[in-house]
């Protein structure tokens, strides 16, 4: 990886409002990472832990040619899945259901990155493994971690992130700007504008500012929620009302430390000043485990004390409480982020009350009933956004498997919910995980059944489809020695006949169906019966086109594509992988473009281009490398044995690889866009400091006269599945530049949704009639 792309922090929660003071703790930090692999920032929560983490990252994102990665672990209750959540975060596919530490460490061993850990006091044991094994395997990944306490490592720097300095009354003079010498009241003065235009910090108020904020102890938490109240009280008043409760507190258990008693007095007013509906609320809130969309808090909150309703207005009144975090918009829709120590508060309070299995139990009926709703969905044109809104709320789905798996007579709705997923764990290359969850709900007394069924099926066909169709049948080109011969292997069922009725049937059944077709016609492409292959795959093709459906539909492209190499028709075999990666889905996949590419590559040089093969199998590599895939483990598996062989014979080693070396330095875009034709490869005498971003072609479409050539980008990155920031960032423009792309883009084309753009732009001529709309999916 390299280039400005891979350089981009990946995974802070984007900064909404200032960033105030730390400057010590910023150079301290940058010389202690200097020094240091392992640097662990510790202190109170609410101290501004997170917040410092992602302002150190962004400050060193230029010295790290592999990116900068943070790993939110606060959303996680059970260690066992800290290496998967890193996994996760990286991007790193495990589609042979290996252990994910050792895939991690795999892939991280000759990379130059920054891994930030985020909240790890809960999992420690955890983390300090997992940290103690990359730093072990590695020599170019260093650590930041945030904890209120050390990992106890060997070679562990500690930075003490304390409170904001707050000045003593003999700091204050007349006349100067306090504001801007102090950094507490520099957060109290940025907050208290927000909620109060043209608020400042002078003569007249300075000292009652300070007071307030040496009673809170320049806890940054702390003082932002003592902001708000300023849109209700004058400062004074806000001094004194804080001055009697730290009066009553006084009266408290003298066992916590005072920092912690500041912060819970705190919290303890902000409760206080809340409805009992916002209270109520805010208690149920705790038990999400992610970010919070309105459908999740309404299926939470709701109950005779609460109008589903009215969970809208008190979310609301929670972020003008600033107790949750009003998050930018994605797909359309607000989310919300409830700050980790509050939701410890809120959680405390639900137990208090004794419904933390009751709420949690909401909460699981809910994500069961999303996981039901997304596998019906999944075989149609939604299936980006459907994996993007599984991946958003990962950590709710495995704290609802978790609750089923530790609370007596839930296991069965345990197997159901990762029944459910099996779309999301394989198409996404984590069967591994789907079958941990299956595994785990057996154990803890789930009875097999339909749902226990339908999830063997679907991982035995994966596995099938990872471990067989692209790694053996690269071998069985026309011609080469060891192609089996028919007799070597059991024949195949004969094909099925063509089945129209299947359009009827239920789309969870239909996807089984059709990856049946897809998976025979593999089986007889290795059997030596490719002829007999095309007839299903193409029948596939057929019927996933009818329901717009891409994921399923690149699989069989794939082995469409196989079958026509087998058979020596390149040229057709070249059309059905174009097709492939023409797919928006697809190509926004990372394992599908690494498989497509490693057969162009091979179909490429049976056909006489060897240069260019050379090229597509170093991009090829770099591909799996980039999703935590040994290339040379790859070539054991005898993936590209036939592909490299010809083109090695061809040109020689050495011209060899220097084209695949060159193939190497190709981004994935770049990559793309060499092997469908729309740009040559880079000089490999030329050096490359930051990767090309190639331009799109206008595409041949029915409406796309009506966009400008800006538009036509955006179009393309809203079929990929960006989000608007995301677009934002691709395009170096504005993220409020990108809605309004967009906007006009609906406008123009006369759609509603974005699932309509991608269907639109990757139907290509002919599919649709000119100057109209699809259908709505």
């Amino acid at each position: 990886m390299g280039g400005s792309e891979s350089r981009r922090p990946v995974g802070f929660p984007a900064e909404r409002t200032s960033f105030v003071g730390r400057r010590h703790e910023l150079a301290e930090a940058k010389r202690l990472l200097a020094e240091s692999r392992l640097l662990t920032l510790t202190g109170v929560g609410g101290v501004g832990k997170t917040r410092l983490a992602g302002r150190i990252a962004e400050q060193l994102r230029r010295a790290f040619p592999d990116g900068v990665r943070m790993v939110a672990l606060a959303g996680l209750q059970d260690e066992a899945f800290v290496p998967h959540a890193v996994v996760d975060a990286l991007g790193i596919r495990n589609e042979a259901g290996r252990r994910p530490l050792d895939l991690l460490l795999e892939h991280l061993r000759d990379r130059r990155m920054l891994l930030v850990l985020d909240n790890c006091e809960h999992l420690d044991a955890a983390c300090a493994s997992l940290t103690g094994a990359v730093l072990s395997a590695t020599t170019g990944v260093r650590v930041l971690a945030t904890s209120r306490h050390r990992l106890g490592l060997p070679g562990e720097h500690l930075l003490d992130v304390r409170p904001l300095h707050v000045p003593v009354p003999e700091d204050l003079t007349s006349g100067s700007s306090a504001a801007a010498r102090f950094p507490a009241l520099a957060l109290f003065a940025d907050r208290a504008a927000a909620v109060v235009p043209g608020f400042e910090v002078d003569d007249t108020n300075q000292e009652a500012v300070a007071r307030l904020c040496r009673h809170l102890d320049g806890l940054p938490l702390a003082i932002e929620l003592a902001a708000v109240r300023l849109r209700a009280l004058g400062i004074d008043q806000l001094v004194e009302h804080l001055e009697d409760r730290y009066r009553l507190l006084t009266g408290g258990s003298s066992d916590a430390p005072p920092r912690h008693r500041t912060l819970r007095g705190a919290v303890d007013w902000s409760h206080d000043l809340c409805t009992p509906q916002e209270r109520a609320v805010w208690a149920r809130l705790s038990v999400i485990a992610g970010d919070i969309d309105l459908d999740a808090a309404e299926a939470v909150c709701a109950e005779e004390d609460v109008r589903r309703g009215d969970v809208l207005d008190a979310l609301a009144d929670l972020v003008d409480k600033s107790v949750l975090i009003r998050l930018e918009s994605a797909r359309g829709r607000v989310r919300y982020r409830l700050l980790d120590s509050l939701r410890e508060y809120g959680r405390e309070r639900l137990r208090e009350l004794d419904l933390e299995v009751v709420v949690r139990r909401r909460h699981r009926d809910h994500f069961v009933w999303l996981a039901e709703e997304f596998e019906r969905m999944w075989f149609g044109p939604a299936q980006a956004e459907i994996a993007d809104l599984v991946h958003d709320d990962l950590d709710d789905y495995r704290a609802a498997l978790d609750f089923c798996l530790t609370t007596p007579g839930e296991a069965q709705q345990g197997l159901r919910m990762a029944g459910s997923l099996w779309f999301y764990w394989f198409a996404g290359g984590a069967w591994g995980e789907g079958r941990h969850w299956l595994d785990q709900a057996l154990r803890a007394g789930a009875r097999p059944d339909e749902a226990r069924a339908r999830a063997q099926w679907a991982a035995g066909l994966m596995a099938l489809i990872h471990s067989r169709s692209t790694a053996l049948l690269l071998d069985d080109a026309p011609g080469d020695p060891g192609r089996p011969e028919q007799g070597d292997l059991p024949p195949a069922p004969m094909p099925p006949a063509s089945t129209p009725e299947l359009l009827s049937t239920a789309p969870e059944l239909l996807s089984f169906a059709v990856l049946n077709r897809v998976e025979l016609a593999c089986t007889l492409v290795f059997q030596g019966r490719a002829a007999a292959a095309v007839p299903l795959g193409e029948e596939a093709v057929s019927l996933c086109k009818a329901r717009a459906e891409q994921w399923t539909r690149a699989y069989a492209l794939r082995t469409l594509a196989l079958a026509h190499y087998a058979l020596g028709e390149y040229a057709v075999a070249e059309r059905h992988i174009h097709a492939c990666l023409r797919l928006p889905y697809a190509v926004h996949e990372p394992l599908n473009r690494a498989r497509s590419l490693d057969l162009l590559a091979a179909i490429t040089a049976a056909a006489r281009e060897p240069e260019r093969a050379a090229v597509l199998q170093g991009a090829a590599d770099r591909l799996w490398r980039d999703i935590g895939r040994d290339p040379l483990e790859a070539r054991k598996t005898g993936r590209i044995r036939t592909g490299e062989r010809r083109a090695r014979r061809a040109l020689g080693d050495g011209h060899f690889e220097r084209a695949f070396q060159t193939g190497g330095t190709l981004t994935p875009e770049e990559a793309l866009a060499y092997a469908l034709g729309r740009a040559a490869a880079p000089d490999p005498a030329r050096p490359r400091t930051e990767p090309r971003r190639t331009q799109p072609p206008q595409p041949e479409i029915p409406g796309a006269q009506s966009l400008t050539r800006r538009e036509i980008q955006v179009a393309e990155l809203v079929a990929l599945g960006l989000t608007n920031r995301q677009i934002a960032e691709r395009l170096v423009i504005a993220q409020r530049t990108a809605e309004g792309h967009v906007e006009r883009i609906l406008g123009k084309l006369g759609f509603t949704n974005r699932s309509q753009v991608a269907a639109w732009f990757s139907s290509g001529p002919g599919h649709r009639p000119p100057g109209g709309p699809p259908p709505s999916p």
